[in-house]
């Protein structure tokens, strides 16, 4: 492939979610209230668990961490989005495309890693509450999150780098509403073998790791919990988990449908809806879901509402 094919493509053009003129202003309204509801609920999430003492406890530390993935990840697509529903000209810079594609794949990775790293802080609290304050001390969370926050990074460096490694001489069309596997496979030029083996020996084993994790450390919690004699202490047990198994389906999940598929034109469709769950729906869902069953968050929002009005 000669220099100038390698550099012909400068912009892609993103097709969006549908090319139906008279639903984009729709579709601008439901996805920038989705959006909105995202960003207050988890900005209102890091702010509760930082301004209330009670809550500065490792749980709530990474889930104020997950808080901050969710949003960043929605962010990395939701205002270009929401800037094309009212544009007739879809396009998206070469350079801004492989930065979105890299941010993205980091902050997912980071996603999957920080709800394993709250599995096993629930797994340590349930099955070996005496040493706890050990295991879960202020460096090693502090340790796990670091971790995680540079393995998703170093994952979507490499990803990125294979895919620019890739040639894009045309067509620029990309059927999709952000930078994305797929799609960009489809498109490229020359022969793609080693960048959709590494997409998914990639999603594959994070995937498998993060959820085996995920699943060893249940099944050790609900062993732990079904030897509890009291009716009153499982369920306080339970209580302590069931904010975290419901974002764990809801993520993992469409995950699994969206990347271990071989990537085609009917994939590429059927990614876009998938992807609109895991990127729109789940970081909106996941305040709502640790604010609306936890009786730790509800106090702390009441305080912090009850101090404004006191304010005033």
């Amino acid at each position: 492939m000669s220099e100038e094919n390698h550099t012909a493509v400068t912009e892609f053009i993103l097709l969006g979610l549908t090319d139906r003129p008279e639903l984009q202003h729709v579709l601008f309204v439901v996805f920038l209230v989705i959006y909105l509801i995202t960003v207050i609920g988890n900005v209102s999430m890091i702010l509760v668990i930082r301004s209330d003492s009670k809550l500065h406890t490792p749980m709530y530390f990474f889930l104020s961490h997950l808080s901050f993935v969710d949003l960043c990840y929605a962010t990395s697509v939701s205002p270009q989005m929401l800037v094309h529903f009212l544009c007739k000209r879809k396009t998206i810079s070469f350079l801004s495309c492989f930065t979105q594609y890299h941010f993205f794949i980091t902050l997912v990775i980071t996603d999957h890693y920080m709800l394993t790293v709250m599995a096993y802080d629930r797994y340590v609290a349930i099955c070996k509450p005496s040493l706890y304050g050990i295991q879960m001390s202020r460096c090693v969370c502090l340790s796990l999150v670091v971790t995680t926050y540079i393995y998703g990074f170093a994952n979507g460096l490499v990803q990125t780098i294979l895919m620019l490694h890739l040639s894009f001489c045309g067509p620029n069309e990309f059927n999709h509403f952000y930078c994305a596997d797929p799609p960009l496979l489809v498109l490229a030029c020359s022969d793609t073998y080693v960048k959709e083996m590494a997409m998914f020996v990639v999603a594959g084993s994070n995937l498998t790791c993060s959820l085996t994790i995920i699943l060893i450390s249940y099944i050790f919690i609900f062993t732990a919990i079904l030897r509890i004699r009291s009716a009153d202490g499982r369920q306080k047990a339970f209580s302590m988990c069931r904010s975290h198994l419901t974002a764990v389906t809801v993520f993992f999940g469409t995950l699994f449908c969206m990347h271990l598929r071989p990537p085609s034109e009917t994939s590429v469709e059927e990614g876009k809806i998938v992807a609109v769950f895991y990127i729109f729906v789940s970081p909106m869902l996941n305040p709502l879901i640790y604010s609306l069953r936890n009786k730790d968050v509800k106090r702390a929002i009441r305080k912090v509402f009850h101090k404004k009005l006191c304010a005033k």
